[in-house]
């Protein structure tokens, strides 16, 4: 396993991040068992989940897989192995079963001391906001179109003052940003430096073949002021797998048990994926590894979030951190993403 180590800290972690937001839904309990252990034994000691999970979000899953995941330390009595990250729920009609009072100091608290009871710790590694309060481009919306009835007002102040009265307390080590735009990550970085806050460390938006927006203003801001990349999707919800090639629609796919969730699913998307599939044969490679690796090794990229509902599937997620990508492969990649680019946002 590959390492790196979380911009502006000395956290050491794996390359490619253990993702969870199957567990409690498409995955059982003993299956996430049987990944932690697998995911521990290959090196990987870096897990991220969130209150939310698992996905899709309902009243009667909330929280279940952070339930797991605190299970799993109780069993294993291995918490201080494993670089831990979670998230507090954004706000609105999605997560009002959650809570309505967004990133308030009270909300904070709830969401944090929640997460702690559930995951059986004391802290957490990496807290990060799930998604912005404010109206933005994200979750798959690719223009940003200023809202003239929004009634949010900037707290990232507020913010940041009330995650420092928890890392001061010790239950949160450090920060980090989810679903963010450039103009936010600035905002918050520049406020750490004037008022001596609590700085971001990460950003954990979606980044894959076929979707490398993050490249357009994020990347920067990762490069210059050590914003560090939690690549998630970098299989686009399973999409450059490959299983959902020439109309098919596995049983357990994500696709076929929640077909709203059709994100990466676009005809440019399927017209992109069989481009990246010939590239990945044509080099001997699956097209999973090509776009894994791809992601795994792109410089802003501090670790590559992968899922998986079965142990094949992980065990080849995770085996992936071994290939590096030669140039004449990323630049037949670079030809494809010229022609389509980012089909799904």
């Amino acid at each position: 396993m590959k390492y790196t180590t979380i911009p502006h800290t000395d956290l050491r972690v794996s390359k490619i991040c253990l993702g969870t937001m199957t567990w409690g839904n498409q995955n059982t309990p003993a299956e996430a068992f049987d990944q932690m252990d697998y995911a521990l034994e290959k090196g990987l000691n870096f897990f991220d989940t969130a209150e939310l999970y698992p996905v899709p979000a309902t009243a009667e899953t909330y929280a279940e897989t952070e339930r797991i995941m605190g299970n799993w330390f109780a069993a294993r009595n291995n918490r201080n192995q494993v670089v831990l990250a979670t998230k507090i729920a954004g706000p609105g009609a999605y997560t009002a079963h959650i809570r309505t009072t967004g990133f308030t100091p009270s909300s904070i608290r709830e969401a944090l001391e929640g997460s702690l009871m559930r995951l059986k710790t004391d802290y957490i590694d990496l807290y990060q906001l799930h998604w912005p309060e404010r109206n933005a481009n994200f979750f798959g919306i690719r223009d940003y179109f200023p809202d003239a009835a929004e009634q949010w007002e900037e707290n990232f102040q507020e913010i940041l003052e009330t995650l420092e009265a928890f890392v001061r307390e010790g239950k949160i080590s450090h920060i980090g940003l989810s679903n963010e735009t450039p103009w936010a990550s600035m905002k918050y970085i520049s406020l750490s430096e004037q008022k001596e806050l609590p700085r971001m460390k990460t950003i954990q938006n979606p980044y894959s073949l076929l979707n490398r927006t993050f490249e357009v203003g994020n990347a920067e801001v990762s490069h210059r002021e050590g914003l560090g990349l939690l690549a998630y999707s970098p299989l686009a919800f399973g999409v450059l797998s490959g299983k959902y090639r020439n109309g098919q629609l596995p049983d357990n796919s994500r696709l076929k048990l929640f077909p709203r969730m059709a994100r990466y699913n676009s005809d440019q998307s399927r017209e992109a994926t069989e481009a990246y599939a010939a590239i990945a044969a044509k080099h001997n490679l699956t097209l999973t590894q090509l776009s894994l690796a791809f992601v795994t090794d792109r410089p802003f990229v501090t670790s590559n979030i992968i899922g998986a509902t079965t142990m094949v599937q992980l065990q080849e997620n995770i085996a992936t951190a071994d290939i590096t990508l030669s140039p004449e492969v990323l630049k037949e990649i670079d030809a494809v993403h010229g022609r389509i680019p980012n089909p799904a946002p």
